[in-house]
């Protein structure tokens, strides 16, 4: 079996041990006689499923199920950019966003289309290479929450601080949800695309709080509003079944492995090997990101040269390190070291980081 390792950044590399117990079962799903793909949404086999993942997303973010609840809806964390303004912001009240790269940027486009967006801090001045601080952002009165997108795939940067505000305040954690333990109770709202972090693509996780996933106006089509999936438990129509059959695998393997406590301490030991390799070069590679901004789940670096970019990608894929080339808005080179990546991948390469600088510095 050929397996490279997979540094792309979404959809992106799964555990194997999630991959083989889902082909394991994938003829005969729980004795069923069928496949997850073929079961009924509305069995008790799928409902387990169901409800399993969504208790195991809880106790990982160890939050209270009286206070919050998960949702899994469709049309990618692109649609929730829209969702959020047409549920909870108006012209008196506007959602504030905090701008720290492209999908925090998309995110506040959507909520200005609609006339209910403010920016309440920018990097883009700065080509995005750290995260607004706490004294930059300026939160207005009348704002109904404060959005940011807690980790930046496109340009390597992640807080490391929750912001301190007033008013409710909303993450778009698709690329390192569940990648270390923070205090998910300062956040009134979170919402992840999975296929970077936590499954396969098709369904992203909303997580929070039921105060809030009442307040869907009425006038809202109904596959728009939150509480459409809230009173009906994600179930009004056909959800992803697969994609939540795996993302709630991916779960129980987090909790197997030591919970969120564990993993970040892998993910901090994968991302330091990386950023040594970056700091030591003599400037052969120079990261993109500001040091305390510095992502623990999208490490980006560029090369002298664009020619030895290019030589760099193609020597990497020879070594079954692929998915290594950059995004256009940044260039260079971008390695996604989720969860799932393994310490001997990220071992490889910085080894193959360290033996191309001396061999083209």
């Amino acid at each position: 079996m050929k397996r490279v390792y997979n540094f792309n950044p979404g959809p992106a590399t799964l555990p194997l041990e999630v991959l083989q117990e889902a082909q394991a079962e994938f003829l005969n799903f729980a004795d069923s006689g069928m496949s997850i793909i073929e079961i009924s949404h509305r069995s008790k086999p799928y409902e387990k499923v169901h409800n399993q993942a969504k208790a195991d997303i809880l106790e990982l973010m160890k939050l209270s199920a009286d206070e919050y609840e998960v949702l899994f809806i469709q049309g990618g964390a692109s649609l929730q950019f829209a969702m959020i303004p047409m549920n909870f912001a108006t012209k008196q009240n506007p959602g504030n966003y905090a701008l720290s790269g492209t999908f925090s940027s998309n995110a506040y486009k959507e909520a200005e289309i609609l006339g209910v967006g403010e920016i309440a801090a920018s990097t883009k001045e700065e080509n995005f290479r750290r995260v607004p601080r706490q004294d930059e952002l300026k939160i207005s009165d009348n704002a109904a929450y404060l959005h940011l997108c807690y980790n930046n795939t496109i340009y390597g940067t992640e807080y490391h601080y929750i912001p301190e505000v007033k008013v409710p305040l909303f993450a778009d954690m698709s690329s390192d949800m569940l990648s270390r333990p923070i205090d998910f109770s300062k956040f009134s709202l979170i919402y992840a695309g999975v296929q970077k972090n936590l499954g396969p693509a098709g369904v992203v996780i909303v997580v929070a709080k039921k105060s809030l996933l009442e307040q869907s106006p009425d006038y809202l089509p109904t596959m728009l509003r939150y509480d459409t999936f809230y009173k009906k438990n994600s179930l009004y129509n056909t959800p992803p079944a697969f994609s939540i059959y795996m993302v709630g695998k991916v779960a129980a393997w987090i909790k197997n492995f030591g919970g969120l406590e564990e993993m970040a301490k892998r993910n901090a030991k994968k991302a330091a090997l990386l950023y040594d390799v970056i700091d030591s070069s003599n400037n052969f590679y120079r990261g993109h990101a500001e040091k305390d901004s510095r992502s623990f789940m999208n490490v980006t670096f560029r090369l002298p040269s664009e020619e030895l970019e290019a030589k760099f990608v193609a020597e990497a894929a020879e070594n079954n390190l692929c998915g290594v080339k950059g995004h256009r808005s940044v260039g260079g080179m971008r390695a996604s070291i989720y969860n799932a990546m393994t310490l001997e991948g990220v071992l490889a390469l910085a080894d193959f980081m360290t033996k191309f600088a001396k061999a083209n510095a």
